[in-house]
């Protein structure tokens, strides 16, 4: 299944993009914590799941942390990315693509485009307009 598909699949059930409201159906625990210069990461411990999210960012930049963590939730569960990339060679580059692209489908409907058709907006105008950061508009795919 393509990431959109997940996406898909998961807004028409939750009825909601908000990747806050998802986590809380989703029984996933949001923490907002000190983390120096990290933005936030998701692990697991025993059952629980924990998206741990820096609390000296900004509130869109929390935003899109909680839906790219959301991501790893939901396509790498088992994952525990800040032990992959401190204890092994094991490369999260594709791990952290797919969970980008999760954050990206999210937030960034193909709804909240089409209002744009009209426009001379590119796509990663719109997607600055919904809070996506620089570069990231690129991992949308959207037909029109």
């Amino acid at each position: 299944m393509k990431i959109k598909d997940y996406v898909l699949k998961i807004v028409k059930k939750h009825g909601t993009t908000n990747p806050f409201e998802i986590a809380k159906r989703k029984d996933i625990i949001v923490l907002f914590e000190d983390l120096g210069n990290t933005l936030g990461f998701y692990n697991t411990y025993k059952r629980f799941k924990f998206i741990h999210i820096n609390n000296q960012i900004n509130e869109t930049t929390q935003r899109f942390v909680c839906a790219h963590e959301l991501g790893h939730a939901v396509l790498h569960p088992k994952a525990n990315t800040p032990f992959l990339r401190n204890q092994t060679f094991f490369s999260v580059d594709r791990l952290e693509i797919e969970a980008n692209t999760f954050a990206v489908e999210l937030l960034l409907t193909d709804e909240m485009i089409s209002a744009y058709k009209d426009t001379r907006l590119s796509i990663q105008e719109v997607a600055e307009i919904y809070g996506i950061p620089g570069g990231f508009a690129r991992l949308k795919t959207y037909i029109c």
